[in-house]
């Protein structure tokens, strides 16, 4: 009954919050495991990166930009600051927190973000906390598919969403600027209240088959483009802050959510 609660919930409140997210991974099997996750709502955001435990499969290294080195992480040849994997996953939950039990919206989350998601907030026994902090989680790849239903497209990457619908092309496969696009994507599709609840689920619900696509409606508008809002103040009494070894690249959660962590 909870979870059905939590589906009404995302349906019915036109006002919510919604935060877009995304991961970066070290490949895409089930095994794999986090790299870079990001989330963006309205003027905020939060970037945060952690070393994995595991190596970065050469197909992901190539796409994403991301290497390990000696215990620290790079993005495209530089250096970025880094924390433990639990320290990302308890920011993640303060920002959604300070949203007020918004709606967490990514591309294809339902079979690739979320379980990986999930599997980390198991981890650590923090996945209560998770579905404490949102009202529900929304996949934009089967809710484009219904929107865009009779459009000819032959690729419902967000990439090739976001140049057709929005009309701009971005860096993809890095995690803050996929849910920069993510939001403007959005804002461009308009889904109704229905179509939000047919591709609405929890966590506990994700393994459920999706449900049957009805006739889509055209998509309408288009949103602005939303900059970069810090939230460091609101994080000092929810984030523990640890130092990393020689000056190290762990426990530097507060620098990423207010600085950009590439060399241009």
């Amino acid at each position: 009954m909870e979870n059905e609660n939590n589906r009404l919930v995302v349906a019915t409140s036109p006002g919510r919050s919604l935060v877009f997210f995304d991961l970066e991974t070290t490949g895409l099997g089930q095994s794999c495991e986090i790299v870079q996750l990001a989330a963006v709502s309205g003027r905020h955001s939060l970037n945060l990166y952690t070393v994995p435990r595991c190596r970065m499969q050469r197909g992901a290294a190539k796409v994403t930009g991301f290497r390990v080195w000696r215990h620290r992480l790079y993005h495209h040849r530089c250096p970025v600051l880094t924390n433990s994997l639990k320290e990302v996953l308890v920011s993640f939950i303060a920002f959604l927190r300070m949203l007020d039990r918004p709606i967490v919206v990514g591309h294809n989350i339902r079979r690739f973000d979320c379980p990986v998601l999930a599997r980390g907030l198991d981890e650590f026994d923090l996945k209560a906390e998770f579905q404490f902090a949102v009202s529900g989680c929304l996949d934009t790849l089967p809710l484009a598919r219904e929107i865009l239903k009779g459009r000819g497209l032959q690729s419902f990457r967000q990439e090739n969403l976001v140049r057709i619908v929005v009309g701009i092309s971005y860096e993809a496969h890095d995690a803050l600027e996929d849910v920069r696009a993510l939001q403007r994507l959005y804002g461009a599709l308009r889904p109704t209240p229905e179509q939000v609840l047919r591709q609405s689920f929890t966590l506990d619900t994700m393994a459920e088959p999706a449900p049957k696509q009805p006739p889509a409606a055209k998509a309408k508008g288009s949103c602005r483009a939303t900059g970069q809002w810090p939230l460091w103040k609101n994080f000092k009494q929810e984030v523990k802050v640890t130092e990393g070894p020689k000056g190290g690249t762990t426990g530097q959660g507060d620098a990423t959510l207010i600085m950009d962590n590439g060399c241009k």
